[in-house]
């Protein structure tokens, strides 16, 4: 079978995103000034231990942001044809949690759906739940549930545990090859802890996250770990590819964010007097206008948009995903208004400095006196305020799509499985679990979030001595 490559604009931000932090990491690795703070930020258990768990997250949203369309099967080789549902990558390694569909809702890791209908046994109607053609389907007997779960998590457990001694074993070869030791040597260091990095954390970290990988697979592979919604969907596939959407909205809302917030704000320190007066009226203008007013407006229009265009947007994931990079869009231009104060205050300050103003006095232009003395010195607040605007982004867009002026409805996100389990929480009985899985998803992403921006604040921050 082949397949019909497809990049969307947010695909190929985010890969563009990418080569910009790769290229970024080989400039920091060649400039030892570069390298200090970040090699405090290495040396911090907890920031690294969210590393990880970022990590994570971003491999499985690389994964979903590679699509594609497969051929359909009677198609003819010379000139096939093409499906016109895009798929992606990681569709395509969890496809079996995609392709089992039940009727409606069904409990995490039941048999049978959650509410009763009425079926057939022995030619009589009675009103019960029915079994699910996919969760459980192995098993014969309802009895057999607990044990069956009880079995197939402790195999995950071990399977995650083994994979996690292998990873310690080939860590602890690999280090002790590096600093010119034995492997036990290496290994009473590492139970000391008097290696220059965490790396009990590190271990702690990736053993815990293999297993409960080993857990969920082996769980998913026989049952609906999350339960499903109310088409049968599985909620932990809707979850974990609801990950893409959260990503795309922290990193590329603050794309739009950054070049306004420091432009204008260290324009607005810098130059004062009527540079300043009109930054500042600019930007006290847009922050009396309620932001959700301006979100929908823009979202409105660009629905107009697609609709009068149909043959731009041909199919569903393009329109939706347009619609989310108009959304990353205004919610940059929204959201800029704080960094940028908070840069003016510093630039104020730092334009008052020796330094400064003798390089002014001996006639060096204003361009070279900002990128060389007033940048690189607020540097520090424009990379903590990108880390802790990250997960305020990732709960802006859960509220936008609760309210109905987010993300597209057909796509993925937590803010539209919390829309969606809204009025489910009225009935009787309460369907709980696509909310669960929602909040325990983006609570997960939003405090690895908020520690290693901790971390990062801690070593960029000249006042709080992280460079020592």
């Amino acid at each position: 079978m082949t397949i019909h490559p497809v990049i969307l604009w947010t695909d190929a931000l985010i890969f563009a995103l990418l080569a910009a932090v790769l290229v970024l990491v080989w400039l920091i690795r060649r400039q030892e000034h570069l390298r200090a703070p970040w090699r405090v930020v290495a040396q911090r258990p907890m920031a690294m231990g969210a590393a990880l768990v970022l990590g994570v997250f971003v491999s499985i949203g690389l994964l979903d942001s590679l699509h594609y369309r497969a051929q359909l099967p009677d198609s003819p080789a010379d000139a096939p044809q093409y499906s016109v549902e895009v798929l992606s990558v990681f569709d395509a390694l969890v496809d079996g949690l995609r392709a089992r569909q039940e009727k409606t809702y069904s409990a995490p890791l039941a048999m049978q759906l959650y509410a009763k209908e009425f079926v057939q046994r022995d030619g009589v109607t009675v009103r019960d739940s029915s079994r699910l053609q996919h969760g459980g389907a192995h098993l014969a007997q309802a009895d057999a549930r607990l044990p069956d779960i009880t079995r197939r998590a402790l195999a995950g457990a071990a399977q995650g545990a083994l994979a996690s001694l292998l990873v310690f074993a080939g860590l602890a070869v690999w280090q002790a090859r590096r600093m010119q030791t034995s492997p036990g040597a290496w290994l009473a260091a590492w139970r000391g802890g008097r290696l220059d990095w965490p790396a009990r954390t590190v271990v702690l970290m990736v053993a815990t996250m293999l297993m409960l990988g080993g857990v969920m697979m082996q769980l998913a592979a026989g049952y609906h770990v999350f339960g499903t919604d109310k088409v049968g969907q599985d909620v932990l596939y809707i979850s974990l590819k609801s990950i893409r959407t959260g990503l795309v909205i922290g990193t590329l809302t603050t794309l739009v964010t950054l070049p306004l917030a420091i432009g204008f704000g260290i324009a607005a320190g810098y130059f004062r007097g009527w540079v300043d007066d009109v930054i500042q009226y600019v930007y006290t203008v847009l922050n009396s206008i309620p932001g959700v007013l301006l979100i929908a407006a823009a979202v409105l229009i660009v629905q107009v948009y697609i609709e009068s265009n149909p043959d731009i947007f041909d199919t569903a994931a393009a329109r939706a995903d347009i619609r989310l990079l108009a959304l990353c869009l205004i919610m940059g231009v929204t959201s800029w208004t704080g960094l940028a104060r908070l840069l003016r205050g510093e630039s104020l300050k730092l334009r008052t400095l020796d330094y400064v103003e003798a390089a002014r006095a001996f006639g060096v232009s204003n361009a070279r006196i900002i990128s060389r003395h007033i940048f690189p010195n607020v540097f520090h607040l424009v990379l903590i305020a990108i880390v802790l605007d990250f997960s305020g982004l990732v709960l802006a867009e859960a509220v936008l799509s609760y309210i109905g002026v987010g993300v597209d409805p057909a796509m993925y996100s937590w803010g539209n499985m919390i829309n969606g389990a809204r009025l489910e929480l009225a009935r009787e009985p309460v369907v709980w679990w696509q909310l669960g899985a929602a909040f325990a998803f983006m609570f997960t992403l939003v405090l690895a979030a908020n520690l290693f921006a901790d971390g990062v604040r801690d070593a960029f921050d000249p006042r709080l001595g992280g460079r020592r």
